[in-house]
């Protein structure tokens, strides 16, 4: 017999008796608490260890600034291929009717002349534009064809109809060069010229978001390993305490402890799981931090994720040398290139001014072949003997006679290539303050984690010897319990004291313009 055929009568019947509802509560209770732990297993985060260089090969594909950031010099290409349409030369085709009836005309005598009828047909062409030596083309070609009739006296004196058709033709060459202003520069050269210096700045300072972004990361990541290790700090602080709190209830049974003295180590035991709380709370900020940086999908792919570093926070003796970072800082940094950029289209600027300041000098000239016959074969056809040629040339001079506005600019553009250079110079000796100042820290950080090691291992001694004394009644509770607490803050001391050598590392590369050399990351521009 199965365990369910007790649950129904002989006809198939739900039986309603005291068992069957036993069996079904208990059956209740089974199925919800396998939807429970159904449901817990679901929900349970997933946990992904983490290198460094993973976080960082993560952010250069899915951190958000970057992907919005890549489109800048993307639009700086665009606007400058856009500026080249200058030099595209403008076709332009027209063609065109006219119809023209003129009324008649009366004559002494009483005669009148019927008016005369005329139908034009017109084409014209040409090609215009202008080369990057500031030369100006335009290429024409144009016909005409005319028919229609008019009236007139035969030579009997009768009024006759005179029919008549005519074509006429011309292509022509003109050129127009400037000798003096807009000759080495002109607006066009200008607009070129700025839009590939800031096509170049725009690349500066997609790297330059790019080394920051990865120096955040960096840094943000030294964080996650101290906050992670700050709990497990914490935790030993936990054990210690209850640990303690056992110890003293032991002897508080066999009466060789005062109820204080168990109370003042329960007391601190509830302290150090409220600082474990703590610890974890900035935990989960802070891998919600070091997510946002490697994710464009959080929601769907990281929110139930738990980060764990592959990596420990250690103190490599620092190799450092101030003149080897001077160098990197003055000819990596990307700030600095970008400044120089800026000191160079000003001096674009500078140029383009200048040259306005000059009197237009312009030459110019004209070629090209009239062909005319009744039809427009007829015109066409003198073409081809080009022996009906028309040219002109010459020469063109505009001397403005005091010229404010382009001395005035040029003026400026001279005191801002002043500004700029002098800019360019502090930008220069603050950088090498700021590496100066970060191989200071550096150092300074470096001893800090000597120090903070030590008194680790000191405080780490001393607690062992203060238990020992206390097991033997040569110490107190209250006197462990400090050890306990400093030996707490001597490794928290030791850890932040490593998280902060290793992000002055980093600092000192961000300074140094060298983030990506030194994460063996290749930097191309296309």
């Amino acid at each position: 017999m199965n365990w369910y055929q007790g649950l129904f009568d002989e006809n198939g019947l739900f039986l309603h008796s005291p068992h069957t509802m036993r069996l079904l509560r208990i059956l209740f209770v089974l199925a919800s608490a396998a939807t429970v732990a159904m449901a817990q297993t679901n929900a349970t985060p997933q946990t992904r260890q983490l290198s460094l260089q993973d976080c960082i090969q993560l952010a250069l594909l899915h951190n958000l600034d970057l992907q919005i950031d890549r489109y800048n010099p993307q639009i700086a290409l665009f606007n400058l291929r856009g500026d080249y349409g200058a030099y595209d030369p403008l076709f332009n085709l027209s063609g065109q009717h006219d119809h023209n009836e003129a009324g008649s005309q009366i004559l002494g005598g009483g005669f009148t002349i019927p008016g005369s009828i005329t139908d034009d047909n017109s084409f014209s062409g040409g090609l215009n534009g202008v080369t990057p030596l500031g030369t100006t083309y335009s290429l024409q070609g144009n016909t005409r064809d005319s028919y229609g009739q008019s009236f007139g006296f035969d030579t009997n004196g009768a009024i006759v109809p005179r029919p008549f058709e005519n074509s006429g033709a011309s292509a022509s060459l003109t050129l127009n060069q400037p000798l003096l202003k807009n000759l080495w520069i002109d607006n066009n050269r200008l607009v070129i010229r700025v839009a590939k210096n800031r096509l170049k700045y725009s690349e500066l300072l997609l790297k330059l978001q790019v080394e920051q972004t990865i120096s955040s990361l960096e840094q943000a990541y030294y964080d996650l390993i101290y906050n992670r290790e700050n709990v497990t700090v914490q935790q030993k602080a936990v054990e210690l305490a209850e640990r303690l709190v056992l110890e003293n209830r032991k002897r508080l049974e066999v009466g060789a402890l005062a109820p204080l003295d168990l109370q003042s180590a329960e007391a601190q035991a509830a302290s150090t799981r409220a600082a474990v709380i703590a610890a974890r709370s900035q935990l989960g900020t802070q891998e919600r931090l070091v997510k946002s940086l490697v994710t464009d999908a959080y929601s769907t792919e990281w929110a139930t994720v738990t980060l764990e570093p592959a990596e420990k926070l250690n103190s490599p003796v620092p190799v450092i040398n101030l003149q080897d970072s001077w160098a990197k800082g003055l000819a990596q940094r990307p700030e600095l290139l970008q400044a120089k950029l800026d000191v160079e289209r000003v001096g674009i600027i500078l140029k383009y001014d200048q040259n306005q300041i000059l009197p237009e000098l312009d030459v110019f000239g004209t070629y090209g072949f009239n062909g005319s016959g009744k039809e427009f074969s007829d015109a066409f056809g003198d073409f081809k003997t080009t022996d009906r040629p028309f040219y002109t040339y010459g020469g063109k001079i505009t001397i403005p006679l005091s010229n404010i506005k382009a001395r005035s600019s040029y003026k400026a553009d001279k005191a801002n290539m002043q500004q700029v250079v002098l800019a360019l110079k502090q930008f220069e000796q603050n950088i090498l303050i700021q590496i100066d100042n970060d191989i200071g820290t550096i150092r300074a950080n470096y001893d800090q984690v000597q120090a903070t090691r030590a008194a680790r291992e000191y405080e780490e001694a001393a607690l062992d010897a203060e238990q020992k004394k206390l097991e033997s009644g040569k110490s107190t509770t209250y006197t462990v319990l400090q050890v306990q607490r400093d030996l707490t803050t001597a490794r928290g001391n030791e850890i932040q004291a490593l998280d902060t050598y290793n992000k002055s590392l980093s600092q000192l590369s961000l300074h140094e313009g060298s983030t990506l050399d030194r994460l063996q990351i290749l930097w191309e521009t296309k």
